[in-house]
């Protein structure tokens, strides 16, 4: 079993009820003592970042629902480590944050794909050992994070996808209904 830390995905167990994060995997980009910071990666936001952000060009960049946590805050991870200063490497080739000024200014020129860079709405937050009573509770499956599952291009395939990737019974999970009780 791999362990948490970040660059790990947290895969919801099938059964898990919470409607944030209902058949969802979340990138966790920190994990320690003073708590831990991460990223649903499976559900796409309802607005995209030019409606949000009318000065970057026509072209609809995706957001994504990060969490429930400061939805007034964006967010992003990428794979643009030498064009965005300040970014902190998470697992081999993701990286999180950096100058945020930079980016808009790459995103203006055209110099980013939306296939390398995620905008998130929000993150998905705990205190201090809360999701490690999640992970004691089997709430969550853990897995290593890959930068073709990060960053797929249909974000819904994501959770099936990395119960696959975890093989033998995970790969059964997702038949799985989501209430047991209506089958």
């Amino acid at each position: 079993m791999h362990r948490a830390e970040p660059g790990t995905l947290l895969v919801a167990e099938p059964f898990l009820k919470d409607e944030n994060f209902l058949r969802s995997v979340v990138l966790l980009c920190e994990h320690g003592e003073e708590g831990s910071v991460g990223f649903v990666l499976t559900r796409r936001y309802k607005q995209t970042l030019n409606q949000l952000i009318p000065a970057l060009d026509s072209r609809k960049w995706p957001l994504f629902y990060g969490g429930p946590v400061q939805t007034d805050s964006l967010h992003f991870i990428h794979q643009y480590p030498r064009l965005i200063p300040g970014s902190r490497e998470i697992r081999q080739g993701i990286w999180w944050g950096g100058d945020f000024s930079t980016v808009l200014d790459l995103l203006r020129e055209g110099a980013l794909e939306p296939e390398r860079i995620r905008f998130f709405i929000g993150y998905s937050g705990w205190d201090t050992n809360q999701l490690n009573q999640e992970l004691d509770q089997h709430s969550w499956l853990l897995t290593p994070a890959s930068s073709s599952l990060v960053f797929h291009r249909h974000p819904k395939q994501i959770w099936n996808e990395s119960l696959k990737s975890m093989g033998g019974d995970y790969a059964m999970m997702i038949n799985f209904p989501i209430d047991p009780l209506l089958n």
